[in-house]
């Protein structure tokens, strides 16, 4: 991938394999690839979108970088750091600079807590304030957050999908993180609040400076709020641009299929719609040569036995398919 001038987070070859047991001694069978060789970069204050379609390993891709899910192997480094060798004491500190924002709005909080607790969390964890310090903190950020005071005492269920989400987002930003792992904020949330979360999230890295890993479905939000966006397929990084190239000209076929099929308001700038066959092959047994073959329009046989490697097409742009090796930098 392109590489930010000043990278915050640095993954190379990062690999989340999970076990499949069977029979009455466990014996492992096999592994399902969730991620499997993903390399990327985030500079200071820059968002990456990353994209792709239902099980391919986006969200494990983001769970293993913040290391809530323990990778296989791979390297990844924060601000220099490496944090795949760190043990649960030495990582505890750094966590404070890494956070999350969940997808459900309402499983990621608890219940039994009212919103001054689930906001003042990380505040105890790490130390950091306490007692009426930690209150007014806390009011301090629900207002950040466009939401009421009253707020403060009440439980989750008595919120709106929406104003859980700010709860969220409120509780990863309570330690002054640099990054945050967004997986899918707003897909829970109603076509009307989306607009308000996302709008939310791109003030708060304006004032804060923060770096976004954005994870997400809808391609025309991770058009507006992504300086980059990586396409993800079975597990690897196919195609990887600036926002504006990359959906000017997008260079993998799976990326042609995945942008054919956004809506334009204007209808004569609407792509011809690339369909493709059959169902995302299986983590458990991703098919030989290029992952994407199977169902690939363009594929021809080089694409049956080999895999490609990551072609570097100038100007930050890079696509693994043997359709851009023409058009190679490098």
């Amino acid at each position: 991938m392109p590489e930010p001038s000043s990278a915050l987070l640095e993954v190379t070859d990062l690999k989340t394999h999970f076990p499949i047991r069977r029979g009455a001694w466990g014996r492992v069978r096999g592994h399902v690839r969730a991620v499997d060789g993903v390399s990327l970069r985030i500079g200071k204050g820059e968002t990456l979108g990353l994209v792709g379609e239902s099980g391919c390993g986006k969200s494990t891709l983001g769970r293993s970088v913040l290391r809530l899910v323990e990778p296989t192997s791979g390297s990844v480094k924060l601000d220099g750091t490496e944090l795949t060798s760190l043990g649960q004491r030495a990582l505890r500190p750094l966590r404070r600079r890494m956070q999350m924002v969940f997808q459900d709005p309402y499983g990621s909080l608890n219940p039994r807590m009212s919103v001054g607790e689930i906001v003042g969390e990380p505040f105890a964890i790490h130390r950091v304030a306490s007692g009426e310090e930690r209150r007014r903190r806390v009011m301090r950020l629900l207002d950040q957050m466009g939401l009421r005071a009253d707020a403060y005492d009440r439980a989750p269920h008595e919120l709106s999908g929406g104003q859980r989400q700010r709860i969220g987002i409120a509780r990863a930003i309570a330690l002054d993180p640099e990054l945050i792992v967004a997986d899918e904020p707003i897909s829970a949330l109603d076509v009307s609040i989306q607009a308000q979360i996302v709008n939310l999230l791109a003030d708060l890295q304006k004032e804060r400076g923060l770096s976004y890993l954005f994870i997400a479905h809808d391609l025309k939000i991770v058009e507006y709020l992504s300086t980059r966006v990586a396409v993800m397929y079975l597990g690897k990084i196919v195609e990887s641009a600036p926002a504006q190239a990359l959906y000017r000209t997008p260079k993998h076929p799976y990326t042609q299929a995945l942008l054919s099929a956004v809506p334009v308001p204007v209808p004569d700038r609407q792509r011809p719609r690339i369909l493709l066959g059959g169902e995302l092959p299986s983590p458990t047994a991703p098919p030989p040569g290029c992952p994407f073959h199977p169902r690939c329009p363009q594929a021809f046989d080089r694409c049956r036995v080999e895999v490609p490697r990551t072609y570097d097409l100038g100007g930050g742009h890079a696509s693994a398919c043997f359709l851009n090796e023409g058009e190679s930098k490098a």
